[in-house]
């Protein structure tokens, strides 16, 4: 399970002394897993690994990724929208052999969602088993200790994707995390104040990163820190995330959020 950092547990025994302290809301859990552990070492010098992968790691940061989800062996990780496969393989090789991976895919999803080049990737790491559950009911065989998903939280509200209500999601993600569990969610940056878009065809597949934390916060999980490795200063936020003057490079939040124990 997540280690939880000294300093934390710390804070909490001393606002059991204080009841001043006691009033205030304790500071988050962090988890403390390295990018240089064995395990994520591992994970993306992996062999099997396509060559397309490889060449996107230096604009993804894929141990740095892995180390703030806190992925350690024998985890279990649900990976809502696992497009083709990038982080299923990481995952699969970080957790081990005792650990699982669910790429997660609606019952009706269509090729645009993906099923079909995940398909091979599950073939390959016997540990990565796909998940056919709606986005707004996910369902997993076991309690999980991670809940992750990239690029792909801005599109639950465009209409013509029908994906699925987005507080329901969060909602599920709560509840298929064991206590202690963290959601980690990735996505494009939006300007401030941003509208959530609900057009596919005006959309710009961005969102402001305030809209994420709200909702989430709002069931039930606990902010747990952010990551700026994924920050671009140079995106202006106003052109969609496919322009090829910015595809590959847009600013991108990371965001940890734990289901209290």
């Amino acid at each position: 399970m997540r280690n939880l950092l000294v300093v934390a547990a710390a804070a909490l025994a001393l606002a059991a002394c204080n009841p001043a302290a006691q009033q205030e809301t304790p500071p988050p859990a962090q988890v403390a897993v390295s990018p240089d552990a064995a395990n994520i070492v591992a994970a993306v010098g992996d062999s099997r690994r396509p060559a397309e992968d490889v060449a996107r790691d230096g604009a993804r940061y894929p141990a740095e990724t892995l180390a703030f989800a806190g992925i350690e062996e024998g985890d279990k990780v649900g990976e809502i929208f696992p497009g083709g496969g990038y982080f299923t393989r990481l995952f699969a090789v970080a957790v081990g052999d005792t650990g699982h991976v669910y790429p997660t895919i609606r019952p009706d999803g269509v090729a645009g969602e993906y099923e079909l080049p995940i398909l091979p990737v599950a073939a390959q790491y016997p540990n990565a088993v796909m998940a056919r559950t709606p986005y707004d009911a996910l369902a997993y065989p076991e309690p999980l200790d991670v809940v992750f998903t990239a690029q792909n939280y801005h599109d639950m509200p465009l209409t013509a994707y029908a994906l699925g209500d987005r507080a329901r999601m969060n909602a599920t993600a709560f509840a298929a995390l064991k206590p202690g569990g963290v959601y980690v969610i990735i996505d494009h940056v939006a300007n401030t104040g941003a509208a959530v878009e609900t057009d596919a065809e005006t959309a710009l597949h961005r969102i402001d990163p305030a809209v994420v934390r709200s909702e989430v916060e709002a069931a039930g999980f606990v902010f747990d820190g952010e990551s700026d490795v994924l920050h671009n200063a140079a995106d202006t936020h106003t052109v969609g995330v496919f322009d090829p003057t910015i595809r590959g490079h847009t600013d991108q939040f990371m965001m940890r959020f734990r289901k209290p124990e």
